[in-house]
């Protein structure tokens, strides 16, 4: 088991390392000038996603459809991943996280484009689409939609379940140390988490998504007032904090001895890959719920899609990052410490509240991310193997909520990062294939000014 430990943590190496960095950002970068920037919409998506296409073919409204796949994104990697880029990285990795969620929102965009173009409707009115539909219906090649529906249906018992869970139960479980026995308050944690997840998605997508609904603006709103407090107290600190960032983003100091140049990469890899990781643009996973919107053409989704990775890297990420940066600054000893210590002595400038805050944020953006990847699963296995699949991949998940609770999740972790890239690369053949498409639809809808026509399914 150590030598299966040691090679998964080998090969998650390699595949999350240059590139794959460099295949994500390049068709990031790609995108943006293909589709003319569409970034620069971004307050017209904004309207988008608050109105409703009450009229239009769909499960969900299209803010329900934005509100699951950002359940499924804003996880505790906003909150102690940006940390560890940091303190592995330097502030510097800020930076570039930041420019990974600017570029990355035309990948989004795109994902969501397909997700609408290429769905389709079953027997029983129901909304299917993702990457797996772009790739038969758009591209002829079924075989990779099928590995695309494989991958994402193990990766939703990872990074989606297990690793969540086990994260809701260790920060419960610190609450409760002097009460109860950490193992103790595992096992309970897992047996109440099991039961509301079960609860909200035995219910299916409408209920999924009404959930996230409620659930994604409370706990961003919790957790970015916190952020701002935090900037309050430090704000003699931001235009240094702001400065740090920009300078080590791009410094080409020598790092512990090494050549010119150093700096510039460590921070670039570690900012690069926690933006990546945190927005799932690319990975084809926000696409599965998108294309369940009720939305009058592709592109208006697509534009609401891609405010997922604005909120989630280009916002809270970036408020993150500047928080922790001010507080290095304002106490330079903090700055020794690992990633998970960092954001846990910035919230502790809060008096009273900070920890709670900052616990209340783990747990819920945790729980959300339960919920988000549980859909993606489901729509993964109804895909493989038709809607009978539903109901035993439900139980399976649900039990697994409860396995990650009490577990020791390294391998888990190990395996959720393989499959997560595996997801990434079908996904990305299929946006860079039919970016022509993409083009073409953005050039109608967008530019020529048609974005309230209506629009037909492929």
């Amino acid at each position: 088991m150590e030598s299966f430990l040691q090679l998964t943590e080998l090969i998650s190496g390699y595949v999350w390392g240059w590139p794959m960095i460099i295949l994500l950002l390049g068709t990031h970068i790609f995108l943006t000038f293909r589709l003319k920037i569409p970034q620069r919409k971004i307050f017209t998506a904004i309207r988008l996603s608050l109105a409703k296409d009450k009229d239009a073919e769909g499960d969900v409204s299209q803010f329900a459809a934005l509100a699951t796949s950002l359940a499924a994104t804003i996880g505790t990697g906003n909150i102690i991943g940006v940390a560890t880029a940091i303190s592995l990285g330097g502030p510097g990795a800020v930076m570039w996280c930041w420019l990974t969620g600017v570029f990355g929102m035309a990948t989004k965009y795109g994902e969501g484009l397909l997700a609408v173009k290429y769905r389709v409707t079953t027997s029983n009115g129901r909304m299917l689409g993702g990457p797996m539909y772009a790739l038969e219906r758009g591209l002829g090649m079924r075989w990779l939609g099928v590995l695309f529906c494989v991958f994402t249906a193990i990766a939703a018992f990872g990074i989606g379940n297990t690793v969540q869970a086990n994260a809701i139960s260790e920060n419960v479980s610190i609450i409760c140390a002097d009460y109860f026995a950490p193992e103790y308050t595992k096992m309970f944690c897992g047996f109440f988490l099991a039961a509301i997840v079960g609860f909200v998605v035995i219910g299916g997508v409408k209920n999924i998504a009404n959930w996230c609904t409620a659930l994604v603006p409370l706990m961003a709103l919790f957790y970015v007032l916190g952020c701002i407090y935090i900037l309050c107290v430090n704000h003699s600190y931001i235009p240094d904090a702001i400065r740090l960032i920009v300078t080590e983003a791009f410094s080409t100091k020598a790092v512990g001895g090494g050549t010119a140049g150093t700096a510039i990469m460590v921070a670039a890899r570690y900012g690069i890959a926690r933006g990546l990781f945190s927005n799932e643009s690319g990975m084809g996973s926000a696409p599965i719920v998108a294309a369940a919107a009720q939305t009058r053409n592709p592109v208006r989704q697509a534009l609401v899609s891609s405010t997922g990775t604005f909120w989630d890297t280009v916002v809270i990420c970036a408020i993150t990052g500047l928080v922790i940066t001010t507080s290095i600054i304002a106490y330079p000893e903090v700055s020794v410490e690992a990633g998970a210590m960092l954001t846990k002595k910035a919230f502790s400038m809060i008096p009273f509240l900070g920890t709670p805050i900052l616990i209340f944020g783990i747990i819920t953006f945790s729980f959300s991310t339960i919920l988000g990847w549980s859909y993606y699963g489901e729509r993964a296995m109804e895909y493989l193997f038709g809607k009978r699949s539903i109901v035993f991949y439900r139980v399976v998940y649900i039990l697994f909520v409860y396995a990650g609770a009490t577990m020791s999740l390294t391998l888990v972790w190990n395996l959720a990062d393989i499959m997560n890239a595996f997801m990434a690369i079908p996904n990305l053949i299929a946006l860079l294939l039919l970016s022509n498409v993409i083009a073409r639809d953005t050039q109608h809808y967008l530019w020529d000014k048609h974005l309230g026509e209506e629009g037909t399914d492929e």
